[in-house]
Order: structure tokens, then C-alpha cells, then sequence
């Protein structure tokens, strides 16, 4: 009996250890301030400074408008626009991922941050994994191959504030380059 008894647990464990898959890393959020530690420079292009001024930046500040609180109310909503999980999506960054993820000095109110397009950088912003790309990207760097395919999961014709713009066009206004980055 105990033959049996001990055969059946191996198998059991077995057949766990085969069919378990390891969840992929969920990686932490810094904010774009610790990203502009780095990223602010000359040497690196003032990725930050370009990413301040633009619209992204200020997007969450649009949802603490009156016309955007009435757009949240229209659509049925009875939290005010800045407090609703539907806009907060594409007008923050972070804003629907488990807080232990935030790191201390992220701020949601920073708007759609590096981290939307780049990746939550907690496991990446060392300069040692920076400098090797197939590193960082191991540690949470995102790389997109196919620019539209990503903008549009928020700018598309769901969104109560559409317009139709060209994906390049806009690009060519809040593209921030490194100079210096050998391709």
C-alpha cells in the first residue's frame, strides 16, 4: 500500500513540475522622473525633456476637467473622469496594475509615462543592463516593431475624444531619440 501511496505522489508531483508554467515576471514601475535621471541629457538626446512637454505628460491633468468629467458621466460613469478606470487606462500609466508594483516616487498623475511604451523599468533602469539591449529587454524593456498596432490600443474611435490622426505624422512630434545609440 505504501508502494502505491508513495507512486501516486510521484506521479502527482510529476505531472505538476510538467504542466506548471512559471508566470512571466511581472516587472515594477519607477515613473518618468526616475527615468529622467538618466534620459534627461544632452548625451541622451533630453528624451525627458521632450517627453515633459508633450501631450502625454499632461494627459492625466485632462481628466481633472469638467468637460472631461461630463464625457465620463455621459458615458454612464459615476466617478469623476480622473477617477475612472476606463480613462485612466490611456491617460496614466500604471494606474490598472497591482500596487505592489508602483515603486515609491511613481505618480500616476505624471500622465502616460515612459514606462507606457517602454515597459515598467524597475528591473531595467540600471546602467549595466541599459547598455546591453537584449539584457534590458530580458528585464522588461519593451521594443515595438509595429509602431500603429500599439498607439491605436488607446488612440482609436473607442475613445469619446477621437480624431482620426496619422500614427507617423504624430510620431514625428514626440519621437525622442539617443544620439548617440550605435544601431
Amino acid at each position: 500500500m505504501k508502494k502505491m501511496q508513495l507512486f501516486l505522489i510521484l506521479l502527482l508531483t510529476t505531472a505538476v513540475c510538467l504542466f506548471a508554467q512559471d508566470e512571466p515576471k511581472k516587472h515594477g514601475f519607477i515613473g518618468a522622473e526616475a527615468c529622467g535621471m538618466c534620459h534627461k541629457t544632452e548625451k541622451q538626446g533630453k528624451q525627458y525633456d521632450i517627453w515633459k512637454a508633450s501631450k502625454h505628460a499632461k494627459a492625466y491633468e485632462t481628466l481633472l476637467t469638467e468637460e472631461a468629467n461630463k464625457i465620463a458621466k455621459d458615458l454612464g460613469f459615476e466617478t469623476p473622469a480622473a477617477k475612472t478606470p476606463k480613462c485612466l487606462k490611456c491617460h496614466t500609466s500604471g494606474s490598472d496594475v497591482d500596487q505592489v508594483l508602483i515603486g515609491k516616487k511613481f505618480k500616476v498623475e505624471d500622465g502616460v509615462q515612459c514606462e507606457t511604451c517602454h515597459g515598467a523599468g524597475a528591473d531595467y533602469k540600471d546602467m549595466k543592463v541599459m547598455k546591453n539591449r537584449e539584457e534590458a529587454v530580458k528585464n522588461g524593456l519593451v521594443i515595438y516593431s509595429e509602431l500603429e498596432k500599439f498607439c491605436v490600443t488607446c488612440h482609436n474611435p473607442e475613445s469619446p475624444t477621437y480624431i482620426a490622426v496619422d500614427v507617423n505624422e504624430n510620431w514625428n512630434k514626440i519621437k525622442h531619440p539617443n544620439p548617440n545609440k550605435v544601431k
